[in-house]
């Protein structure tokens, strides 16, 4: 929820960086299309409300790294308007949901395997990289196997295919406070994000 996401912007408000809390529908209410689709009408309503923007810079968590890297996969054409993303910071996300479709998460999500598909960013990577956008796949070291597998695989995918991207493996950190501690000022993934703007 964007309710909760608010711990996040003093440090980095005080480092002169605008920072915005998306909200989306949450299952069971919201379908995984709609999810994405949300938030990438999100992007496009803050181009258009804040023209000045020099750019944008995504971070998500979890099911937010998800959105964020199926954000990274639009084609902004049918949009009519192509924000300027320049980085993205993609923290303990899940990549390929194909996995889930037998899980107790997919019984809020109902996915089909076509819908775990069309929204499975592994999938819809393709070599047409944005110019100077820098990717950060960021895992802890007590993520799951499979969150810690899947940053992995995703990281070399967009390597792959010629995306600029780096992988950090934050040792002592779990799924939680991973993102948690980006209320502190000393915290890397706070710094980080401070040096993507800078850049």
């Amino acid at each position: 929820s964007k309710d909760v996401s608010g711990f996040a912007a003093p440090a980095l408000v005080s480092r002169g960086i605008a920072l915005v809390a998306l909200g989306y529908s949450i299952a069971p209410q919201g379908h995984m299309d709609e999810m994405v689709a949300q938030v990438r009408r999100s992007l496009v309503f803050l181009v258009q409300r804040f023209s000045g923007i020099s750019g944008l810079y995504l971070c998500g968590h979890s099911a937010g790294a998800h959105l964020a890297a199926m954000a990274l996969s639009t084609d902004w054409a049918e949009y009519g308007v192509t924000p300027d993303i320049k980085g993205a910071i993609l923290v303990s996300g899940i990549y390929d949901l194909e996995p889930l479709l037998h899980t107790y998460v997919n019984e809020a999500l109902s996915m089909s395997g076509e819908v775990a598909r069309r929204n499975s960013p592994m999938l819809r990577v393709s070599g047409a990289a944005p110019a100077a956008c820098e990717l950060l796949v960021a895992m802890a070291q007590h993520d799951s196997p499979e969150f810690r597998r899947q940053s992995r695989d995703y990281c070399e995918a967009l390597r792959s295919a010629g995306w600029s991207v780096s992988l950090l493996d934050l040792a002592g950190l779990d799924h939680f406070d991973i993102i948690e501690r980006l209320s502190q000022d000393t915290y890397i993934l706070t710094q980080v994000i401070a040096a993507l703007r800078r850049g």
